[in-house]
């Protein structure tokens, strides 16, 4: 299986998550810079304002990035053209079916990786001719799956049906994490929570600084009627928690949730009316630390797990 850092032309096998109101061009291109993959998240940006952002990235590194596109996004045409117009050469797609973007990208020389939860989906986008795909257990930040599966038991369920390299997502937040999910045959892990509460990340400082007081066990698995989401403890989520306990119906939680309201609590700072979309991760989070910081700390942790584990046998 091809390792990923061939396959986009990094050094290390680390992927930033495409988050929505965290991942502009700073966080992208501060990522590459330090020997990641970058990815803009096109799911929180209008058509002209992500080519701003991909024109900006491109001044800013000169290593390779790529964007993120939720395919349910209602102008997803026309980012797709952007994207290729402005010469980005990979793209990363979630939340729906890949398999009419991916022809069309990979006929205009692009790198093509989708994101699923399950195995029928890793089966379908591989069947769609993408690239790679990216396993994301339940413990990941943001939009999830419905069947809850972790990220363990989702890499152990994939290795033997899926011939692509698989990227691992979701409680990935150390370099031992990264050492297990290789083990379990990971080609490399895709990490979001950590670059949210980045310096680089474009996320409102109020939210950062909410990540990094969260406790363990803050996040919860919330709105599976609508869309099952991860979000850190707030007074928003009590109200959702108390609606669903109510036993609202999926009208009336649309309706609480309403629309913005993840860029309210996550880029505009209103970390109690806002929707904080974040992983089981932010429990292990307690400094807000620059990308370069990060990633030497990931890779340093990694390498102190592989010269532990070395000739270890049962």
């Amino acid at each position: 299986m091809k390792n990923i850092t061939e396959l986009f032309h990094i050094k290390y096998p680390i992927v930033q998550g495409g988050m929505i109101w965290c991942s502009g061009w700073e966080l992208a291109s501060a990522v590459s810079n330090a020997g990641g993959l970058g990815l803009i998240g096109a799911g929180s940006m209008h058509p002209e304002t992500l080519k701003e952002h991909i024109r900006k990235c491109k001044t800013a590194t000169s290593k390779p990035f790529g964007v993120n596109v939720p395919l349910l996004y209602p102008q997803t045409d026309e980012i797709m053209e952007i994207i290729v117009r402005e010469g980005v050469k990979i793209v990363f797609t979630s939340a729906g079916n890949p398999k009419k973007y991916t022809i069309f990208l990979k006929e205009k020389g692009i790198t093509v990786v989708h994101v699923v939860a399950n195995k029928k989906f890793a089966l379908k986008a591989q069947e769609a001719g993408v690239d790679a795909i990216v396993a994301e257990g339940f413990e990941a930040g943001g939009h999830n799956g419905f069947e809850e599966t972790t990220t363990l038991v989702l890499l152990q369920a994939l290795r033997n049906v899926v011939q692509i390299p698989i990227i691992a997502a979701g409680g990935i937040g150390s370099g031992a994490a990264i050492f297990a999910a290789m083990a379990l045959g990971a080609a490399g892990v895709q990490i979001g929570s950590l670059f949210a509460a980045s310096q680089e990340s474009s996320a409102h400082e109020a939210f950062k600084h909410k990540i990094v007081d969260a406790g363990e066990g803050e996040t919860y698995l919330s709105l599976k009627q609508l869309v099952p989401v991860r979000l850190l403890h707030n007074p928003f989520f009590e109200k959702v928690h108390q609606a669903e306990q109510s036993g609202a119906s999926k009208e009336e939680l649309a309706e609480l949730l309403g629309k913005g309201r993840a860029k309210k609590g996550m880029f505009e700072g209103d970390v109690d009316g806002g929707e904080l979309e974040i992983g089981q991760v932010a429990g292990l989070i307690d400094e807000i630390k620059p990308v370069r910081q990060i990633i030497a700390g990931l890779i340093a942790g990694f390498n102190e797990t592989a010269r532990r584990m070395d000739g270890f046998l049962l």
